[in-house]
């Protein structure tokens, strides 16, 4: 029987997310067995608070583009717009190459939504999809109109049910509709039905952490969605990264080169794979798994170029480097060939809200859907 304080829970969030009703709901207290364990949420853990740039934003664009067929690049240094889960901010917030901030979606009511961790598009461009990895839930955002349309997890609750997380991340939406999202301290990746409000398939169980996919994974900190299906996934302990086909099939593991705390790797362009190393001072690695040899890697030991725990590298189309420093509170570009930094938001070292400033930026994704130079240029 649901307890008070779930129903509460489960009310609360339906109301702020706007799931009540029938045709995107959430899970009903009747699919939600698990209540889990109250977490005690700390100053850390609420950052700033519900903050916002204070900037008035435009009407965004429609959806026009995809990752096949992106809109109009700005070119270099940044070819696209970039949206930044913007952590300790609590907020995301979308800049320009320009650096001017054009979508910001600071949080509606920190009992819901706090700590956003890493955000990506759907393959469709009108849905955001964001995990809280320390308020062990997850959402979906409206790109149009900036509001929730789905959650899962309970918020300061963590567990091992259906519908409870353990540090949830790197949540994606697939093309089929499924959510996927790695459940770290629950050494599983979950496959979630949004549509009927079920956890379909999970890949490794709780309390089995090993390194034996996808029978059993050890702390499982990314899952991402390759164009033909497969996934990558890395797993934190001796730095595992393992491809495997939707059907549970591995087509190759190995142990990340020259890291020691991999963080979501990515493919390259060429085939290649790209992977950050979550420490300080921190790397970007880029080797070929069929030969297992680093091809690039970018580990400045000190100075304004050191990395302190960056999270997550991509390729951009332009062959540089986009990668979120987290605690040094910017988002860079890396020039492939020099290695200087050629673009940066965010004030190193400085966290802050106000236009210009980050707190803990945790994840991105570039914005190839939202034709954003065309609009800019009629004002």
């Amino acid at each position: 029987m649901p307890t008070p304080r779930l129903l509460r829970s489960v009310m609360i969030a339906c109301l702020l997310a706007g799931l009540c009703a029938p045709a995107i709901a959430g899970p009903s207290p009747q699919a939600m067995p698990d209540e889990g364990k109250t977490v005690i949420v700390t100053a850390t853990m609420r950052g700033a608070g519900a903050v916002s740039s204070g900037v008035r934003l435009p009407t965004p664009p429609a959806a026009t583009g995809t990752r096949e067929r992106p809109v109009q690049s700005w070119g270099k240094p940044l070819p696209y717009p970039i949206v930044i889960a913007d952590r300790r901010n609590n907020r995301l917030i979308e800049i320009s190459p320009d650096k001017r901030i054009i979508w910001e979606l600071p949080s509606p009511d920190l009992a819901l939504y706090r700590g956003n961790d890493d955000v990506f598009f759907s393959p469709d461009g009108k849905t955001l999809v964001v995990n809280e990895e320390d308020n062990f839930d997850i959402h979906m955002i409206n790109y149009a109109d900036r509001t929730i349309s789905w959650n899962w997890g309970m918020p300061d609750h963590k567990g091992s049910g259906p519908n409870t997380f353990n540090y949830p991340d790197d949540t994606h939406l697939l093309p089929d509709g499924m959510v996927v999202t790695a459940d770290i301290r629950n050494c599983r990746i979950v496959f979630i039905d949004p549509k009927k409000a079920e956890m379909t398939e999970q890949w490794g169980k709780p309390g089995d952490c090993r390194h034996d996919p996808p029978r059993a994974l050890n702390l499982p900190n990314g899952v991402t969605p390759l164009d033909n299906g497969d996934f990558l996934i890395t797993e934190i302990p001796d730095a595992w990264i393992t491809r495997i086909t939707r059907k549970g099939e591995v087509v190759w593991a190995m142990k990340g080169p020259h890291l020691r705390y991999p963080s979501d790797a990515y493919p390259t362009q060429d085939g290649q794979v790209i992977v950050a190393d979550y420490v300080k001072p921190g790397g970007i690695v880029i080797f070929d798994p069929k030969t297992g040899k680093v091809t690039w890697e970018y580990r400045p030991k000190s100075g304004e170029t050191m990395m302190d725990h960056p999270s997550l590298a991509m390729e951009l189309p332009t062959g540089d480097i986009l990668l979120n420093d987290d605690l040094r509170h910017r988002v860079l570009v890396i020039d492939r060939v020099t290695k200087a930094i050629i673009w940066q938001y965010g004030i190193t070292d400085t966290p802050g809200h106000k236009p210009g400033s980050l707190f803990y930026p945790d994840g991105f994704d570039l914005d190839v859907f939202h034709d954003w130079k065309a609009e800019l240029a009629k004002k």
